[in-house]
């Protein structure tokens, strides 16, 4: 069976419009989490986020399709055109060539728009564009009409997991002969009041109002937890002999996948689930020795012990260096696996991997090297990338270096 590859990528987040902008940035140390700024947040317990800043969605879209696209889709169109553009394709008939986009939430905002509408002024003021633009696989068919993929045309909406699972879905995919190139997708901008208030009142946002820049502090023993990011990434996947005969540069090789559920609580991980997809991918990919983890490492209390926990006993013989970027692009909820896969290829491409900004002491429970707060040049063969959602829901993915 062929060797599937990533040849293109693309990224926004809040500390960069693009993927080298966004990874220059986190290996700088900058952070993206600032007082909310898009709405007025004096009331709410939490008061801080990673927002996306100056971006213009009419660099990407038509004012037209602006009206029928959230902003998750948006930012997800943004990511597609740099990862295609990279890759070197350009609009046409390509029936072979799919889309697997991924959202925790999709068009939050909308909905809650129009619900207020639909209140104060009534159903007949709803707008029309109300569903489309809401709808997760929306981002995926957006992408597919700007670029004339008619292969498969899917979507994840696993919560924190999603974008990952978005790349291990095209990677089953192609496997299964599907497709002979997908595009990746996971896009996620849900940084809105009543998104913002239910996050807050389940006690799973930080509420170090007086200091964003530190208030995501992954792995750290002072952290309270996560903050809320909004962003998008993509990546082009296709088959190792279509790259090499097309010279398109390989940023890495999808050698594992791993999918598990907790079966335990809708909000609470175990540790047993993250185990098992760690394990999974671990196995398919060879037993091989894993030189660098980009964690989940949400910065909340148990994820943050049970990801530790689980990397000990699953590498026991070969501890992998670890770290979470989430202390710049704040928590991106179902873009997360995408965005923190371009990331984790980019280190493994260049040799230098992102810190864990605001780490200053792990104590017992977060004992492993998380590079604190300053990049470090190594030489990677093995890249595992983990995420973990709500609901019990789990994905990781193995890279390798090609």
């Amino acid at each position: 069976m062929s060797r599937i590859v990533v040849t293109g990528m693309g990224m926004i987040t809040a500390v960069g419009l693009d993927k080298e902008t966004t990874f220059n940035n986190i290996l700088a140390g900058k952070t993206g989490v600032d007082t909310i700024s898009s709405f007025d947040a004096s009331n709410y317990s939490v008061q801080i986020a990673a927002e996306i800043k100056d971006f213009d969605p009419a660099t990407v879209m038509n004012k037209k399709d602006i009206k029928k696209a959230d902003r998750f889709i948006q930012l997800g169109l943004k990511a597609a055109k740099e990862a295609m553009s990279e890759a070197g394709f350009e609009k046409d008939d390509y029936e072979s060539f799919g889309v697997s986009c991924a959202s925790g939430i999709g068009g939050l905002p909308a909905i809650e728009k129009n619900s207020v509408i639909i209140e104060t002024r009534g159903p007949r003021r709803v707008s029309p564009f109300f569903i489309p633009s809401a709808l997760v696989n929306m981002l995926a068919g957006f992408v597919a009409i700007e670029y004339g993929l008619k292969g498969p045309n899917i979507g994840s909406v696993t919560a924190c997991a999603a974008g990952t699972h978005a790349i291990t879905d095209a990677y089953k995919t192609m496997k299964c002969g599907m497709a002979d190139k997908m595009l990746v997708v996971g896009g996620e901008a849900a940084i809105s009041p009543i998104g913002i208030a239910g996050f807050a009142n389940m006690k799973a946002l930080s509420t170090r109002n007086d200091d964003p820049a530190h208030a995501s502090r992954p792995f750290d023993k002072d952290r309270d937890g996560f903050i809320m990011g909004e962003g998008a990434g993509a990546l082009v996947l296709e088959k190792y002999e279509d790259a090499v005969a097309r010279g398109a540069k390989i940023y890495g090789e999808i050698v594992g996948v791993g999918e598990s559920g907790d079966a335990n609580h809708i909000t609470t991980p175990t540790l047993d689930g993250p185990f098992r997809a760690m394990k999974m991918a671990w196995e398919m990919a060879g037993k091989p020795n894993i030189d660098y983890v980009n964690a989940h490492g949400t910065s909340t209390a148990t994820n943050d012990k049970n990801e530790t926990i689980a990397i000990k006993q699953l590498l026991a013989d070969h501890i992998p260096l670890v770290s979470s970027t989430k202390g710049s692009t704040g928590h991106c909820l179902g873009a997360a696996g995408a965005i923190e896969s371009v990331i984790s290829l980019m280190a493994m491409d260049k040799g230098i991997l992102p810190p864990t900004i605001n780490f200053v002491d792990g104590g017992e429970d977060c004992d492993l090297d998380y590079i604190p707060n300053e990049p470090r040049k190594v030489d990677v063969k093995y890249v595992m990338k983990n995420s973990f959602g709500f609901g019990g829901t789990n994905g990781v993915i193995v890279f390798k270096k090609v």
